[in-house]
């Protein structure tokens, strides 16, 4: 593969963060995504709080967040990305 194949590669991925206090689903979704070629799972967490971290920190193209979730419940959560997303022009 050379290089521009690589960068068409790395465009045409979908970044995911999947967010679910509930283990063995997060790691059902993490398996089932990761068997996409299209889909990188690039973090898992298990509270609205870290989420919120998560998502500013790498900036995942797709969050599946569960709406139940401890510390800080999904709508708020999803509230806090979006507020802060489109302050840092996170979308375009």
């Amino acid at each position: 593969m050379n290089i521009e194949e690589t960068l068409e590669l790395l465009r045409s991925l979908v970044r995911v963060l999947v967010v679910d206090d509930f283990e063995l689903w997060h790691t059902f979704v993490h398996m089932r995504l990761e068997d996409e070629p299209n889909l990188h799972v690039i973090g898992v967490s298990t509270d609205g709080l870290d989420a919120v971290r998560k998502a500013q920190e790498l900036r995942p193209d797709l969050i599946l967040l569960d709406i139940s979730l401890p510390k800080l419940n999904g709508l708020e959560a999803a509230r806090q990305i979006r507020k802060v997303a489109l302050n840092r022009r996170y979308f375009s």
